[in-house]
């Protein structure tokens, strides 16, 4: 057997998998091979989406199911022994595990992360590859695991017999926890985007904690009610019977797991801080949910609770650590022991991708001063000064601003589907109900279908509160539109949220990254995979912020005795303009309600109407492949793109002339960012035609004359080109450029055309593909087509 033509997968079945299984690892429950470990970045293209290359390990090797100790790359025999290693290594580093391998059949070339080998790479034989036993013992010196915690640390994770596993980061998480507790640490944090699943995480850590009998009571902390319910119902369900629901201020110790509110267990005198009636040693684990909240302050009456229970083990979650002057998550908790970023999770296609619509007013922008003694609409005479974007919705109500906004929802909706789920973000809760009429007001015809297709949904009106599940509910048609304030800012799990409405003056990086964290959900079964971000309040420029993606900063230094004033669920506070996410306060707006929602300010607030406001900018923005936004024009970005992989027009030609199929570069292209649906539309309407991918890239990046599809398909009929063919293949060679200049050249390289019209009036597919001498003659006269339509990229 010449082993050098053996396939890479050949390599795998016969020399890489029955060496790893001689020294001892068993291939059922410890080997898995081809391990797809993120999902493909999703790629929207227009109104359509489609998926990038998934992430995916030839080999990974477990100590138990959820345990990964190793990476093995294998490639075929034509390859060096190395060759694999640098692939491995980010698939080791990303996975989180310490032991690296390269093989091409003919041995191992082994790296070792821990540095506790004497070099950090060495070959290995065939018959030398490592022992299980020999790569977890070196794992537990490297992670410092003892003997007396070992069992701690292989506790398995929850399995409910669907087959449903934490996916790697969440792997990474659980494991990094429990290895602490193990160690004994006390303090954990864990940073983890909105919707990459923070509570079915936390549920694993405490099942393990649980079920090894290190943590025998746990109490788990949020500050919504339907937090608590959503964890209880869903992710914490097979706790059964051990677990409860603090509620109604009753406390009954017979339980194991407690599920509480901050504000149920708290209050301001002792007889209502129920959580005194627990002994202090009596809870072993508290988790809380949301920590950059209350709890994140020293002074808070939330943290009271975490003080009180100070011999627990406190583990916090967030997608949000708070880092101010005041207040500080990494101070209580120390630095995360591991984050998982918005920007990684869109990357990996776990998280949807965004696009910004952001509109601007003049009167926002220009700002506005009312005309000597003038009154409001209820007769209040206006207080004579300039009203900025900052008084808007605070201190003065435009009517006419709040219909211009509800229209162009309204008007997006009307173009992209009105039933999509859409949260409109307002500044208050008498904004958010002013709002709702406007948008009553524009859709007439969806309210009489359902009077619920907009609601209000506050936490001071239970009607719309009650509403909030059927909102999140994605069988739930109803409603579509909710206008709130705060109430859904943090842990709504919203899926089906398409549209996100910002008429809210975000100032908070904190708020800002929860806001935007209700449209990052995916929901493969009904069509969620990206969502659009409508800003009417210039919100979005946020996103430039370095601490919007970034680790977060500590800042906080406490002083003796010192205390912060600020309420202790004020998110609103503007950050300061140092970049680094810290945030000073800038007035309040108003007090929390205890769901969530700020009243408005207590000050009058004017309401002025008959002043036109007119859209003065309105710009589509792009989330682009390195997770920024692109600020510059669709076509400027696109030619930075192109530019890197090809140079220069010849660079490009000879790639696009060598490709067997041009959909592979045109795919490829839209992988790296390229928005193709996009760019037809804004060139083709400068134009007045549509131009061909290959054009578009002429045009736009080297400056070259553009030629639409069916000039091109003019040009090559003019050379007589099909003359040298006769009878079917000329009829189909014909219909094939016809089609092209009608759909473009993605369709056409489908062998699945020819059993479409006219194709199939001309006859069977195996008929027309006879015609050329069979299939691969056929595909070899498409490319011989393809390449002189694109013979060059213009002609005279």
């Amino acid at each position: 057997m010449d082993k050098k033509q053996l396939s890479e997968r050949d390599i795998c079945s016969k020399f890489i998998t029955p060496a790893v299984q001689k020294s001892g690892w068993d291939l059922q429950t410890q080997i898995r091979e081809e391990v797809s470990f993120t999902a493909g970045r999703i790629i929207v293209r227009g109104r359509m989406h489609t998926r990038g290359e998934q992430r995916r390990a030839d080999y990974v090797l477990y100590r138990q199911k959820n345990q990964p100790l190793a990476v093995i790359e294998a490639k075929d025999n034509k390859h060096k022994l190395g060759d694999g290693m640098q692939q491995a290594l980010l698939y080791a580093e990303a996975l989180d595990v310490p032991f690296a391998f390269s093989s091409n059949g003919d041995g191992f070339l082994f790296h070792d992360r821990t540095g506790l080998s004497e070099l950090t790479e060495t070959e290995l034989s065939l018959d030398k590859f490592p022992s299980p036993d020999f790569l977890w013992h070196r794992y537990c010196q490297w992670k410092n695991i003892g003997q007396s915690v070992e069992p701690l640390v292989t506790t398995p994770y929850y399995d409910d017999g669907t087959g449903r596993s934490p996916r790697y980061y969440q792997t990474i998480a659980i494991n990094r926890t429990i290895e602490a507790v193990a160690k004994g640490q006390n303090r954990i944090l864990l940073v983890m985007a909105t919707g990459t699943g923070k509570t079915y995480t936390a549920f694993q850590i405490i099942w393990r904690l649980w079920k090894s009998k290190q943590k025998k009571r746990i109490l788990f902390l949020a500050d919504r009610n339907i937090l608590v319910d959503q964890t209880k119902n869903n992710d914490f369900k097979p706790f059964g019977q051990a677990m409860t629901k603090i509620s109604k201020r009753q406390v009954n110790k017979s339980f194991e797991i407690y599920l509480s509110l901050y504000q149920a267990v708290t209050g301001s005198d002792d007889e209502k801080n129920i959580y005194k009636q627990f002994s202090p040693n009596f809870f072993d684990l508290v988790v809380i949910d949301e920590c950059h909240r209350g709890s994140a302050k020293a002074d808070s009456s939330w943290r009271e609770i975490l003080d009180y229970f100070n011999s627990a083990t406190h583990v916090g979650l967030t997608a949000t650590p708070k880092e101010t002057k005041e207040v500080s998550n990494i101070d209580y908790f120390g630095e995360p022991i591991y984050t998982y970023s918005l920007k990684q999770g869109i990357e990996d296609g776990f998280l949807a991708p965004y696009k910004v619509i952001r509109i601007d007013f003049d009167l926002d922008l220009q700002g506005w001063r009312p005309h000597k003694n003038q009154k409001d609409k209820y007769g209040n005479l206006i207080e004579d000064r300039i009203y900025n974007q900052k008084d808007i919705d605070r201190k003065i109500v435009f009517d006419e601003r709040t219909y211009l906004v509800a229209w162009k929802i309204t008007e997006y909706l009307q173009k992209t589907g009105e039933f999509q789920k859409t949260i409109v973000f307002c500044n208050d809760i008498d904004h958010a109900e002013r709002m709702r009429q406007a948008l009553v007001n524009l859709n007439p015809e969806r309210v009489r279908e359902n009077r619920k297709y907009v609601m209000r949904i506050t936490g001071d009106e239970q009607e719309g509160k009650a509403e909030l599940d059927n909102f999140i509910n994605p069988e739930s048609r109803y409603p579509v539109i909710a206008t709130t304030s705060k109430l859904m800012s943090t842990g709504v799990d919203a899926k089906t949220c398409k549209l996100v409405v910002l008429d809210q003056r975000i100032l908070s990086m904190t708020e800002f990254k929860q806001i935007i964290g209700r449209g990052t959900r995916i929901d493969e079964d009904y069509d969620k995979f990206w969502f659009t971000i409508m800003d009417f309040k210039k919100a979005t420029e946020l996103f430039a912020d370095p601490a919007f993606d970034g680790e977060p900063v500590k800042v906080y230094a406490p002083k003796p005795g010192d205390t912060s004033e600020a309420d202790d669920e004020d998110d609103s506070d503007p950050i300061s303009t140092t970049g680094n996410g810290s945030e000073s306060g800038d007035g309040g707006t108003g007090t929390d309600s205890g769901n969530g929602e700020t009243t408005e300010d207590p000050a009058i607030k004017y309401v002025v109407n008959n002043i036109e406001v007119k859209v003065i900018a309105e710009r589509v923005q792009y989330l682009g492949a390195d997770g920024k936004l692109i600020t510059e024009s669709l076509t400027d970005y696109t030619k930075q793109c192109i530019k890197k992989q090809f140079a220069t027009l010849k660079d490009f030609l000879r790639q696009w002339s060598d490709a067997e199929q041009k959909k592979a570069i045109i795919e490829q292209l839209a992988e790296q960012g390229i928005f193709w649906d996009d760019l037809h539309t804004t060139v083709s309407n400068k134009l007045g035609y549509e131009l061909d991918p290959f054009d578009l890239i002429c045009h736009i990046v080297y400056d070259q004359p553009p030629l639409s599809r069916k000039q091109r398909a003019e040009q090559l009929k003019s050379r007589n080109y099909f003359n040298q063919y006769q009878g079917a293949a000329k009829q189909v060679l014909e219909a094939l450029l016809d089609k092209y200049a009608d759909t473009g050249i993605e369709p056409i390289e489908d062998v699945k055309i020819l059993t479409l019209d006219p194709f199939s009036k001309m006859g069977a597919p195996m008929e027309l593909l006879n015609a050329f001498g069979g299939k691969a003659h056929y595909q070899k006269a498409l490319k011989d087509l393809e390449d002189q339509l694109y013979q060059t990229p213009i002609t005279a």
